[in-house]
């Protein structure tokens, strides 16, 4: 009989533990890959086949940790990120690669703007909640 009643409270602490862990990450941080690519004039590598390769991409995570979405001010600051991270990410590829093209302005553009469809997707999502 004493088996069984720890076998139940081991069940019990389980299920709670398993649903405190649910809710953990239902509430984790919405977060967006912003990824860039730029040509390079020089080939970087070749494939199997000796085709040679010239693209470069770089992708950063950009978090909204600590940011509420569902307010104004907190979509601007995560968007805002956002912009930063894409300017990072083509600032050091034209660090690493400097004939590289498009300029980092006009990559960092680029890239905010494929990043923002998953930013307004994550902004419409808090809105509703």
């Amino acid at each position: 009989m004493r088996k069984w009643i720890i076998s139940a409270a081991g069940m019990l602490a389980a299920s709670v533990a398993g649903g405190v862990l649910a809710q953990q990450l239902a509430m984790a941080a919405p977060e967006v890959v912003v990824e860039t690519s730029r040509m390079a004039a020089t080939t970087i590598g070749r494939t199997s086949t000796g085709i040679p390769i010239q693209s470069i991409t770089m992708g950063y995570t950009v978090s909204a940790k600590g940011l509420d979405l569902a307010s104004q001010i907190g979509a601007k600051a995560f968007e805002k990120r956002v912009s930063e991270a894409a300017l990072a990410a083509c600032q050091e590829i034209g660090r690493q690669y400097p004939d590289s093209t498009p300029n980092d302005a006009e990559c960092a553009k680029a890239a905010t703007e494929k990043a923002m469809a998953k930013v307004h997707e994550l902004e419409a999502a808090a809105a509703k909640r």
